[in-house]
């Protein structure tokens, strides 16, 4: 009996589990027909938009392209007078015997960048670029070479119109950014002329705003102290001064001016804002002679910071700007200014150092008078100077 059942039974299971497999191959058919048909579709969770096929670098090139007929070179001969100290600084306040300084003709080259601001001809260059300038001949990107001059200059916020006149060839103006809108680390483009070779490309980042940096001149001039410049690591080498900085789509962001002492730091430089470019030039345009004939003031004098060696040597405790020597003839010798007095006061404004004199001198007009507080071998002297007209960029 239980033989006969054996049989039946196994054969029902064998027939159970060939229906289970053909089962499951149908479902698994049915998932690989289901799947096949999802991936012919993109998952709507994956979609994105597609990237720019131009890369960075396809960017730059094409800024570089369309800003490089805009930016000269600007071949500057000056035939001016500097002061030459004729006793080492030591030595003067030292013995309080020294001779003081002379002034001195010089004819010298200096070269620099700028752009073309205007269909008029104005080019926006640095103003230590042309100060002092003489000659000045404006180098397009086709080898022309053209005559320019000085429309407008202000060395306070170092920038300069150069102006070329009845050149049918003018390039077209460059486009101007907006500074305000400037994020640190996004692309930076130097373009000038450095060294006085063709003109050439330097790429960095913005890295910095707002840095104050002591600035000298190419032609003669004093170091001046400028603030609230933007930072690159974008090279800026000699003769790039005056060109653009300008950002990847080729719009001015800055106008070159500096880079750091390599002495302090590698790889950074320092340009004006666009923003500070633009109410500058304006301001130029309509009023071209208002910086210049306030910045023609002259006092004679060579200045000194008070460090610890000045007090140490003068017996001064004070801030102030000390005098390292007084030029011979000048205003500052007819006043009785002599050299180790320590200029404390000038009309109503405190001088804590030699850069509020320069500032404060380079503003006056010739003939003014001011009056200065003066600290002179342990006493106070209250003097009337009247200013002269600057022969050369000294304070």
């Amino acid at each position: 009996m239980e033989r006969s059942l054996v049989l039946p039974t196994a054969l029902a299971g064998a027939a159970g589990v060939l229906i289970g497999c053909a089962l499951a191959v149908s479902y698994l058919h049915g998932q690989e027909h289901a799947l096949t048909s999802l991936a012919a579709q993109p998952p709507h969770v994956a979609t994105a938009p597609l990237a720019s096929r131009e890369s960075d670098q396809d960017r730059i090139i094409s800024a570089v392209r369309h800003v490089e007929p805009s930016v000269v070179a600007l071949n500057v001969i000056v035939n001016g007078t500097q002061v030459v100290p004729t006793d080492p600084f030591a030595q003067i306040f030292g013995n309080g015997q020294g001779i003081g300084s002379m002034l001195q003709h010089f004819h010298t080259r200096a070269s620099g960048s700028g752009f073309v601001y205007a269909k008029n001809g104005f080019i926006v260059t640095n103003a230590h670029v042309v100060e002092n300038a003489s000659n000045i001949s404006v180098v397009f990107a086709n080898g022309d070479h053209i005559p320019g001059h000085v429309f407008a200059s202000d060395p306070v916020n170092d920038l300069a119109i150069v102006k070329v006149d009845n050149y049918a060839k003018l390039p077209p103006p460059l486009d101007l950014g907006d500074s305000s809108q400037l994020a640190q680390g996004q692309w930076a483009i130097a373009i000038g002329e450095p060294l006085e070779l063709k003109q050439t490309v330097t790429v960095g980042v913005v890295s910095g705003f707002n840095r104050d940096e002591t600035i000298g001149s190419d032609t003669g001039g004093i170091p001046r102290e400028f603030k609230g410049l933007l930072q690159t690591s974008a090279a800026i080498n000699p003769g790039n001064s005056g060109g653009p900085l300008v950002n990847i789509e080729g719009r001015v962001i800055g106008v070159n001016q500096s880079t750091a002492s390599p002495q302090y730091a590698q790889g950074i430089g320092f340009a004006i804002p666009v923003n500070v470019m633009k109410t500058t030039i304006e301001g130029l345009i309509k009023n071209p002679t208002g910086q210049a004939g306030q910045l023609s003031g002259f006092l004679g004098v060579q200045l000194a910071d008070i460090d610890s060696n000045i007090r140490s040597q003068l017996n001064y405790l004070g801030n102030g700007a000390a005098i390292a020597s007084v030029i011979g003839r000048s205003p500052a010798e007819s006043a009785g200014l002599e050299p180790g007095d320590v200029i404390q006061q000038i009309n109503s404004t405190i001088i804590h150092n030699s850069q509020d004199v320069t500032n404060l001198i380079s503003r006056l007009h010739p003939g003014q008078s001011v009056a200065m507080i003066v600290w002179s071998n342990g006493a106070q002297k209250h003097l009337t100077v009247r200013i002269g007209e600057r022969p050369s960029e000294g304070p």
